[in-house]
Order: C-alpha cells, then sequence, then structure tokens
C-alpha cells in the first residue's frame, strides 16, 4: 500500500517520502532580500522532508509584498540562496524556489513609490498591509497593457535562471492566493477584454507563458505550479472554478511539468474534494494536495490515490523533524503564531527536534 513514506518520482527528482514543507511567508531576510543565516539554519533544518519549497521568493525589485521577504533577483540574491541549497543538499535535502510576483497585493511604500500592478484595477477589499510606515489600506493597482506582458514573463524566466544559479532544485511558480498570476487567473478581479481576460483559456494564459518560460530554462521535469482556485485570501473568487482547473491542469499535463500543488484551506470539505477530483482525472503527473492535513488524513489521502504526496505548512514551522514525528506517531511542538512573521530566531529556526528534546 502506498503510504506517506512511500518514495515518489517527482519529474526528475526521486523523493525519499511523501511529506512535502509548504512555502511558508517567514519574512526573514530584512529589507535586503537576501537569505541570511537564520534562513541557511531553518530550510536546513528541515531537509529531511520529502521536497521542500521556499516562501514566496520575489522576481524583481518592485515587487515586495511583505517586509522581510525574500529575493531572487540580483547576484547578491543568488549567492544568498547559494548557501541556502548548499546547506539543504550538504544534509541530503531537495529544495524547490517559488518564484512569485505579488500583483495587486504590493504597496507602493515598499516599493519605491511604484503602483501596484493586476490585471484589472480592482483594490484588495476591507483589509490592510503593513508597510515601513505602519498598517495601510491596499492602493488600487495599474491594469498591466497588453504591451507590458511579456515583460513580466521575462521577469519570471530570469528568476528561473537565477535559480538555476543558485543551485535549486527546480522552481515552483506561484499562481495561488490573489497575488499576480492568481489575478489573471481568477475572474473576481480579472476584468480584461484583450487575450488575457474573458474566456478560462484566456484567463490561464500568464500562468501558461511563465510556466514555458520557466521551462525553457529548467525542462518541464524541474518546473512545478501551485493554484489556489477556492482560497478566498487577497479577496479573490471565481464564478467557474471548476472549468478553470480543468483547463489548467489539462495544459499543465500536456507540459509534462514536474508536479502540481493544489492549495485549498480544509480538505475535508466537499468542494475542495471536488477540485482535487478535477485535478487529479485532468493531471496525470504528481499531484500534491495542501489544506490542514494531519499525519493520519494525509495518509488517507495518499492511499486512495486522491494525490501523490502532502504538503504541508503549520506542522513544518514549528517541527523541522516532522518527518520523524511522523514516523514515530510523536507528538508536534505547536506553532508560535506571535513569532510568525519577521525578526529573530525566536519562533523561526529554535524550535526542538525530538533528538533535541
Amino acid at each position: 500500500m502506498t503510504t506517506l513514506f512511500t518514495p515518489l518520482q517527482v519529474g526528475d527528482l526521486r523523493l525519499p517520502n511523501r511529506i512535502v514543507m509548504s512555502p511558508l511567508t517567514r519574512a526573514r531576510a530584512g529589507t535586503t532580500h537576501i537569505p541570511n543565516d537564520m534562513m541557511v539554519d531553518y530550510y536546513s533544518q528541515r531537509a529531511s522532508s520529502g521536497l521542500m519549497m521556499t516562501e514566496c521568493t520575489m522576481v524583481d525589485a518592485h515587487a515586495c509584498a511583505f517586509i522581510g521577504e525574500g529575493g531572487i533577483y540580483s547576484p547578491a540574491h543568488v549567492a544568498g540562496w547559494k548557501r541556502v541549497t548548499d546547506a539543504v543538499h550538504a544534509k541530503g535535502g531537495r529544495i524547490f524556489l517559488q518564484i512569485w510576483h505579488p500583483g495587486r497585493a504590493a504597496h507602493s511604500l515598499l516599493n519605491e513609490g511604484e503602483q501596484p500592478v493586476s490585471s484589472s484595477a480592482k483594490a484588495i477589499r476591507n483589509d490592510v498591509t503593513h508597510t515601513l510606515e505602519g498598517a495601510k489600506p491596499y492602493e488600487v493597482p495599474r491594469s498591466l497593457r497588453t504591451e507590458e506582458i511579456p515583460r513580466y514573463v521575462e521577469m519570471f524566466r530570469l528568476a528561473a535562471k537565477n535559480a538555476h544559479q543558485a543551485g535549486f532544485d527546480g522552481v515552483q511558480i506561484h499562481g495561488a492566493h490573489g497575488y499576480l498570476i492568481d489575478n489573471f487567473l481568477r475572474d473576481g478581479v480579472n476584468e480584461r477584454t484583450d487575450a488575457y481576460g474573458g474566456s478560462v483559456p484566456n484567463r490561464a494564459r500568464f500562468l501558461l507563458e511563465v510556466t514555458d518560460a520557466a521551462i525553457s530554462v529548467w525542462g518541464a521535469g524541474r518546473v512545478a505550479v501551485r493554484i489556489s482556485p477556492l482560497v478566498p485570501f487577497n479577496d479573490m473568487a471565481d464564478s467557474q472554478p471548476e472549468a478553470l482547473v480543468t483547463h489548467v491542469a489539462q495544459e499543465l499535463n500536456r507540459r509534462r511539468i514536474a508536479f502540481l500543488e493544489m492549495r485549498n484551506e480544509n480538505h475535508t470539505l466537499p468542494l475542495e474534494q471536488a477540485i482535487l477530483a478535477i485535478a487529479r482525472r485532468h493531471f496525470q503527473g504528481v499531484l500534491m494536495s495542501n489544506g490542514s492535513y494531519t499525519r493520519e488524513s494525509g495518509e488517507s489521502t495518499v492511499a486512495c490515490g486522491a494525490a501523490d504526496a502532502i504538503v504541508y505548512g503549520r506542522p513544518y514551522i514549528a517541527n523541522p523533524d516532522l518527518v520523524e514525528r511522523f514516523a514515530k506517531q510523536a507528538p508536534l511542538n505547536q506553532v508560535n503564531y506571535d513569532r510568525l512573521y519577521g525578526g529573530g530566531p525566536d519562533g523561526y529556526s529554535d524550535y526542538p527536534t525530538l533528538a533535541a528534546g
């Protein structure tokens, strides 16, 4: 029987287990966005996971949504991440860089006065973002002109190239959670009337162009995609998520990418199970599911074939040795929610392992 501890071929990589570490924004890179010693420790501590994905990482100097996320747009960022990948590989781990543009979730105060961009000029409603001047309402973004879009595709291609130079094992394209690619994917935001708006194929065009750009650098077996068709975070919605997932899954399947990650909020909800089943039907590659799984529910999901691997978020924040804890059915450390974002090692790289305890 397939279990969480069964090895898995994912594109060009062989994973020793199916317990995958989610991309987790922790904002420890400071205002330079260059990975530091804390981040080297944090990722290398979690190298026993089947695969790690980094936090969302800026593809451009004006693509900041948080104070302290990592970047991958300069030689200094490449060098910083190379220290991380070297430390992870020294412990036998595997790590993908998640490449990302925040779209309308950015703020001009974090980007040298540059107005956020999106598919359409619709702001995130009823929420605030955090800047160096404190909490601020989200700004109305500028709708990208059709002729500008190739420049943004090129940002992702260069980020993929830099990730290769930094020693990563592949890249994951962040198409979820209301950031730039998702601003195009879902019609709750996308009101365009050009080739990037309207129909599902048009709304998926930007994601697929970015995917093709990453494949041109890495080959399909080292490229992954994350989508979240039902997640309302950042004021997102879509009127036809089933059709969107069907088309995206079919197109990614045709490209034979390494894996597709379906990001939901609660895997027990019937609609989320139905969307996962649609992805499973139309994507014959490795399908990963992310949505508040426990060890037991992850095990049953893999055993029944609904997904090939389970992506864990919060459990990995507090448990660097999550694989070992799952194997021994040991208790989990609890997350220190007061220390999720920014600051020092406290609540970041200081969680105890079973061996240390």
